[in-house]
C-alpha cells in the first residue's frame, strides 16, 4: 500500500479564531468609533443646557480625538510590554468608569474631561486586539487570520457609521446623558467576555520601574503640543492663527530630534525612516480617512441644513451605507492581494464624489442613499486592507505599536477632515459648499489612485 508523498515544506496550522475568541475583541474595537460619532446630535442639547457656543461644544469633539491620537500610540506600547490582555482589561475598566461619571457630569468642562478619559481608554482596544492576534498566530504557525481581523474592521466601520443615528436616538428618548451612560455596561459586559474567552498573557507584567522607562513623556508631550498647535491652525483657517502654524513646526522638529535620541521613543520615527512601506500605509490611510470624516460629518450636516431632514431621517438615509461598510469589510479579506481593495475602494470613492456633484437640496431621499453607497468602500474594504498591510509590514515585536500609529493616522485626517468642512462650508453646509468638498475630495481621490497603482511598496513584509 502507497502512501502519498509528505511536502517538503510542512503545512501550517490553521489557528481557533473562532467566534468565542474574536467575538470580545470585535465588541471592543467598536468602542472608540461609536464615541467618537455619537457625540454629534447630541451637541445641540448639551449647549442648550450649558448655555455654550459652537465652539465650545467643539471640544468635545476635538478632545476626544486628540487624546485618542496621543492615546493610540501609548497604548500600543503598552499591550507589547506588559501583556494585550491586561491593558485591553485595564481600557475597558476605564471606559465603564469614564460612562458612569458622565451620565452625571453637571459642567461642560468636566464632559470635556469625560471625553478625554474616553479617548484614552478606547484607545486601548484595538491595538490590544491587534496585538493578540498576531500573538497567537506566531504561537500557533498559522498564516494571518484575515476574515477575523476582517470582522474586527466590521465592527469598528459598522459603529462608526451609525453612530450619529443611534446617538440621535439615544439622546431623543432618555436624554443626552444616555450617550455616556450607555458605555458602562457595554464595556464590563465585554470584560466579562475577555475574561472567560480570551486567553491570558504568556508573560507576566512589568514592573512600575520598566513603565516609567518605556513611556516618554517628553515625548509625549512634544506630540500633544504638536497636535494641539496644528489643530488650533487647521481650525481656524477662514481666520488664521498664524502664530500657531510656525509653533506647530517647532515642536515637530523638537519631537523627531527627542526621538531620534531616544532608545524607545513615543513616535519612533526611526521605524518610521526604515519601514518606508509602513510609512506609505499611514500616509494614505490618513488621506482616505479624512475623506471618510468629511462624509460622516459634512454629509450629514448638508442632509440637516440644506436638504432640510430630520436627525433621525438623516441617520436612516446614511445606513444603507453603514451596512455595505461592514459588509465590505469581509469582502476584502477574500483578495489575495491588498492593492486591489485598495483600488477599489479609492475608485469608489471618486465615483461617490462624482454623484455629490450632482445632488442638490430637491434631490429625492432614495437618490440621495444610493449616491453616499460608493463610500462604504472606503470605510470597510479599505480599513481592513489597511489592517492587513500593518499586520504584514511591521515587525512582530512593534505590532502593538503599529497599530496604534495607524489609528493616530486615521484620527489626525479626523482633524484635517473638521478643517476642510470649515472651509469649504462656511456658516452652513449647503449645495455650494458640497460640490466644493466633493471637487477638493475627488482630485485627491484621482492622486491616491494613481499614486497606489505605481506603490511598489505594497505588500512589502517587514524584515525579522
Amino acid at each position: 500500500m502507497t502512501t502519498p508523498l509528505a511536502s517538503s515544506r510542512p503545512a501550517k496550522r490553521q489557528a481557533p479564531f473562532g467566534f468565542r475568541f474574536v467575538a470580545p475583541l470585535a465588541l471592543g474595537s467598536t468602542l472608540n468609533p461609536i464615541n467618537s460619532t455619537m457625540i454629534a446630535t447630541a451637541l445641540v442639547p448639551i449647549a442648550a443646557d450649558f448655555h455654550a457656543s459652537v465652539a465650545e461644544t467643539g471640544w468635545l469633539i476635538a478632545g476626544l480625538y486628540l487624546t485618542s491620537a496621543v492615546a493610540q500610540p501609548t497604548m500600543g506600547r503598552l499591550a507589547d510590554l506588559f501583556g494585550p490582555r491586561r491593558v485591553y482589561l485595564a481600557s475597558l475598566l476605564l471606559i465603564a468608569l469614564a460612562g458612569l461619571v458622565g451620565g452625571i457630569m453637571p459642567s461642560l468642562g468636566g464632559l470635556v474631561a469625560v471625553r478625554v478619559m474616553l479617548g484614552i481608554g478606547t484607545s486601548g482596544a484595538y491595538p490590544s486586539a491587534m496585538r493578540i492576534f498576531r500573538v497567537r498566530a506566531d504561537k500557533l504557525g498559522c498564516e494571518p487570520p484575515a476574515t477575523a481581523m476582517g470582522v474586527l474592521s466590521m465592527g469598528g466601520t459598522a459603529m462608526l457609521a451609525i453612530g450619529p443615528f443611534l446617538g440621535g436616538v439615544l439622546t431623543s428618548a432618555f436624554g443626552w446623558h444616555a450617550i455616556f451612560a450607555v458605555n458602562v455596561p457595554f464595556a464590563l459586559g465585554i470584560m466579562v467576555l475577555v475574561f472567560l474567552w480570551v486567553p491570558k498573557d504568556d508573560r507576566p507584567a512589568e514592573g512600575l520601574g520598566r513603565l516609567l522607562e518605556e513611556v516618554d513623556l517628553p515625548g509625549i508631550g512634544l506630540f500633544t503640543a504638536f497636535l494641539l498647535s496644528l489643530m488650533i491652525f487647521l481650525l481656524n483657517l477662514n481666520h488664521p492663527i498664524w502664530i500657531a502654524l510656525p509653533v506647530s513646526v517647532i515642536f515637530c522638529a523638537g519631537l523627531i530630534l527627542h526621538s531620534r535620541r531616544r532608545a524607545q521613543p513615543f513616535i519612533d520615527v526611526r521605524m518610521l525612516a526604515r519601514n518606508r512601506a509602513l510609512s506609505v500605509t499611514y500616509l494614505r490611510a490618513g488621506i482616505m480617512l479624512m475623506m471618510v470624516y468629511c462624509i460622516l460629518y459634512g454629509f450629514a450636516q448638508w442632509l440637516e441644513s440644506a436638504a432640510g431632514f430630520s436627525e433621525k431621517e438623516a441617520g436612516l438615509i446614511t445606513m444603507p451605507m453603514s451596512i455595505v461598510a461592514a459588509l465590505s469589510s469581509l469582502a476584502g479579506t477574500r483578495n489575495s492581494s491588498i492593492r486591489m481593495p485598495f483600488l477599489m475602494s479609492i475608485g469608489s470613492s471618486i465615483i461617490g464624489c462624482a454623484c455629490l456633484l450632482l445632488l442638490n437640496n430637491s434631490t429625492t431621499a432614495w437618490l440621495i442613499s444610493i449616491a453616499v453607497i460608493f463610500f462604504a468602500a472606503p470605510q470597510g474594504m479599505f480599513a481592513t486592507a489597511t489592517q492587513t498591510a500593518v499586520y504584514m509590514q511591521a515587525r512582530a515585536e512593534e505590532i502593538g505599536t503599529a497599530a496604534g500609529l495607524q489609528r493616530t493616522a486615521q484620527y489626525i485626517g479626523a482633524i484635517a477632515a473638521t478643517s476642510l468642512l470649515g472651509l469649504v462650508y462656511g456658516q452652513s453646509a449647503t449645495d455650494q459648499g458640497l460640490h466644493r468638498l466633493a471637487l477638493v475630495m475627488g482630485v485627491l481621490g484621482v492622486v491616491l489612485f494613481v499614486s497606489t497603482i505605481f506603490d511598489r511598496t505594497i505588500s512589502r513584509p517587514a524584515k525579522r
